[in-house]
């Protein structure tokens, strides 16, 4: 009997376990369905309030009053019509020019901006001059002049214009933005094959290299090399200034102030490194690298080269005279403005290396691209 009784305890005991594990295969089953249902209904409601919330960019900070889509934060120079016409219509249909020709100018040197021009327009180059004498009444004959952006300023120089008027958001429909003096003689430049060595060698920072008879040469990495299309370092044996170890400007990375070619980026960048108060740029030459990421992104197009005439213009003829006409002008105490000017750019140029100097030693964060280059290197 207890035998019995032992068996039927056994097979209860059998089937319980047994109803157990059904049991527990069902339950685990049931777990994982409803943990498959939970992460679909958080993954669609994790969607729908992505697909609900925009992500706007840095721009959009303080223009929350305005609906998102009206806002418009690119622009540029071309000229629109204030009325439909044919060609009108036309004309905002095809391709619009994507690169941009900056010049201070006055009427002294109206035939070589003349000449400069007419090369840029060719390829479709937006033009804005910068007029510092105030004399924009004689630049109506010319053709183009209605199709260039006039703004005028009295005696006011190339970066402080830059500074007011080619905002990078002004100008960020532009690829390039050449920044030029009015004093280079472009017989042997040609705007469309210069940009085209600019981005096969990912220039970001540029300019044409200067032929060997233009005056003052101030720096011989910017001299031409007749053999080569473009380069980036000096050439050892015309300057005493650079050896085989120098790293940075102006023995690499550098170019000058005269003729400037800016990528859309290194606009961006360089038009904050332009001081609001030191107009003359003495000194930002140097630092122009640092915008480009690199001294490697930065060249002097050796095929494509200008020659600066050095004639300087703004604020006037430097005084040459007599001795008869010195002592006249003590008398009368006129100024020699290009002394002064010299004087003031010279002054700057102290006040820029010290601004610079104070934002090194207070930004503890940055790090010297040139000096860990160097430091590489020893």
């Amino acid at each position: 009997m207890r035998k019995f009784i032992s068996w039927r305890n056994l097979v209860r005991k059998r089937h319980i376990r047994y109803d157990w594990g059904i049991f527990r295969s069902r339950k685990k089953t049931f777990m994982v369905v409803i943990f498959t249902i939970m992460l679909y209904i958080a993954y669609r409601t994790t969607n729908f309030q992505s697909s609900q919330t925009k992500v706007f960019p840095s721009s959009y900070i303080g223009l929350k009053g305005l609906p998102y889509g009206i806002i418009e934060d690119k622009s540029d120079f071309e000229l629109k019509p204030i009325w439909s016409t044919n060609n009108s219509k036309l004309k905002a249909n095809g391709s619009s020019s994507h690169n941009l020709l900056a010049m201070p100018v006055g009427l002294k040197q109206k035939q070589n901006v003349n000449t400069i021009v007419q090369k840029f327009l060719q390829e479709n180059f937006t033009v804005i001059l910068f007029h510092y004498d105030g004399k924009l009444d004689g630049w109506w004959d010319l053709k183009w002049s209605r199709k260039a952006v006039h703004i005028i300023a009295d005696n006011q120089t190339k970066w402080w214009f830059a500074k007011r008027f080619l905002h990078p958001a002004a100008v960020s429909l532009y690829d390039y933005v050449f920044l030029w003096d009015e004093d280079l003689e472009v017989q042997h430049f040609n705007p469309k094959r210069y940009l085209k060595i600019v981005k096969e060698e990912g220039l970001e920072i540029s300019q044409p290299a200067l032929d060997s008879k233009s005056t003052d040469i101030h720096h011989r990495i910017t001299a031409r090399r007749k053999r080569l299309k473009f380069h980036r370092v000096y050439d050892p044996k015309s300057s005493v200034n650079c050896s085989k170890a120098s790293k940075g400007p102006p023995c690499t990375g550098f170019v000058e102030g005269m003729a400037p070619v800016f990528s859309r980026a290194a606009w961006h960048c360089a038009w904050h490194l332009i001081q609001n108060d030191l107009v003359h740029g003495w000194g930002m030459d140097m630092k122009l690298g640092y915008c480009a990421q690199g001294s490697r992104n930065v060249g002097i197009v050796d095929c494509e080269y200008v020659l600066h005439q050095g004639k300087q213009t703004l604020g006037g003829p430097s005084a040459n005279k007599t001795s008869n006409e010195v002592s006249l002008a003590k008398s009368r105490r006129v100024v020699d403005t290009r002394i002064e000017i010299r004087r003031q750019s010279t002054s700057e140029l102290e006040i820029f290396k010290q601004r610079w100097e104070k934002a090194v030693k207070e930004d503890k964060d940055w790090i010297d691209p040139f000096f860990s280059r160097k430091q590489m290197h020893k």
